[in-house]
């Protein structure tokens, strides 16, 4: 027998559902109107991600040095494949665990750093922001963590150690075929205190980066019919452009043409493993090598001496549909954890994919674009932000995975759903930190 419902019970209204005329003290909390924030701190402030620092960078950048980071080689594979495969992963988090205070400090090197990722080598950085190379010095030594000085760059060692003489500042070099030319930049980072040599093995040649091409990129920029409009929308870059030092190779010499003009007539195509154990011997301190995307080569490396390796695809500026440096990774920890640190670049955009790679057996990150972007959107204060942003990001993707400690993220957190190889049973080396 179905009860019988009473009309009423079902009409009845409760209390805070019936409508009434609102008062004013209940209007009054509600009407607060935020008062306008203009003004390039605001606009930072208002960045969350390193995409929407990409956003601002773009409108406040002209086209070629924005295109000149933005940019990589060819059609730009090996650059989107390396992104995606961080979006092609999975988090396998941990329950009921304390993470209310997270350690982001890593070893790295013989030393320590504040968050597990350091500024990577980038050239020609007073070209995107007129505030370049001592921008993301100052800004690493304030979060402390390493920054590297590319040969490329417009600032020179000395200039760097003296803007930032609390950093730890690293340098990269390409060896020429000019060895006292090398022997000079070596002896040059060694006295201004670099503790670390990061040498970049995978530019026999130029890469083929075709947005460069067309924009008709030169150091320094030319000042065409194209690049005055161009620059009309951007006023504030042309004007700390025109009202400062002329841009420069600032470890070489002045230097007019193309990119891959410089490249192709300052690097040297004959380079082979002998050379890295002339370096080996030369340098005395922490000895990196940058551009591994195989494992053989990544063994050959370390067996020539070198305390530490780079996975890199030179951020796809290279060769097109080269290795992804993220799936290289677990066969590399596999066979190399504890013989060498294992740094990962190229593809990094936020701080999940940071602790990815970091679980996935790198010892630390690098940032290249990420840091750009940050400078192009607003100098010293834009890289900041990339910083705080990423650091943001990685200690709260460590509390959502029930980590409180770097050295805690094991393969077990990740699962990178686009490699097919990640089904495969790995050592057991690649299981321990």
């Amino acid at each position: 027998m179905i009860p019988s419902v009473n009309p009423a019970a079902r009409t009845a209204v409760p209390p805070a559902l019936r409508r009434r005329v609102p008062k004013v003290a209940d209007l009054a909390p509600l009407m607060q109107f935020k008062k306008p924030d203009f003004g390039s701190a605001a606009r930072l402030k208002r960045a969350n991600t390193i995409w929407d620092l990409r956003d601002l960078a773009k409108r406040r950048t002209p086209t070629a040095p924005f295109d000149y980071t933005d940019g990589a080689a060819e059609a730009e594979i090996s650059l989107g494949r390396a992104r995606d495969a961080f979006l092609d992963l999975e988090f396998r988090p941990g329950i009921l665990r304390d993470v209310q205070t997270v350690s982001t400090a890593t070893p790295i090197l013989g030393g320590t750093s504040a968050l597990p990722f350091g500024i990577a080598p980038t050239g020609f950085t007073r070209m995107m922001q007129s505030e370049g190379e001592y921008a993301g010095s100052q800004a690493a030594e304030a979060a402390g963590i390493p920054y590297t000085l590319s040969t490329m760059g417009t600032a020179s060692i000395e200039d760097v150690a003296a803007a930032a003489p609390n950093g730890r500042n690293w340098f990269q070099l390409y060896l020429w075929t000019d060895r006292d030319r090398s022997m000079e930049l070596i002896a040059r980072a060694a006295a201004a205190g670099n503790d670390t040599l990061m040498v970049t093995v995978d530019t026999a040649v130029a890469g083929a980066r075709l947005r460069d091409v067309r924009n008709g990129m030169t150091i320094p920029p030319a000042l065409t019919l194209k690049t005055v409009l161009d620059a009309s929308y951007r006023p504030a870059w042309w004007f700390n452009f025109l009202t400062h030092e002329p841009l420069s190779f600032a470890s070489l010499s002045r230097y007019s043409g193309t990119v891959a003009d410089l490249i192709n007539s300052m690097f040297d195509p004959t380079l082979t493993f002998e050379d890295l154990d002339w370096l080996r011997s030369v340098w005395k301190g922490n000895l990196v090598v940058k551009g591994i995307q195989t494992l053989d080569d990544a063994k050959k490396a370390v067996d020539h001496g070198a305390d530490g390796i780079i996975l890199s695809n030179h951020g796809g500026r290279q060769l097109d549909r080269a290795p992804i440096p993220l799936h290289l990774l677990p066969r590399v920890a596999a066979d190399l954890k504890g013989k060498t640190d294992i740094i990962l670049d190229t593809g990094i955009m936020s701080g999940g994919d940071i602790v990815a790679a970091m679980a996935l057996g790198a010892d630390f990150t690098l940032i290249g674009r990420a840091y750009l972007y940050g400078l192009m959107a607003g100098g010293r204060k834009g890289v900041d932000r990339t910083i705080e942003i990423l650091g943001t990001q990685t200690a709260r993707t460590m509390q959502l995975l029930g980590v409180d400690r770097i050295e805690d993220l094991t393969p077990d957190h990740v699962r990178l759903l686009g490699d097919a190889t990640t089904d495969v049973d790995l050592p057991d080396a690649a299981m321990t930190r």
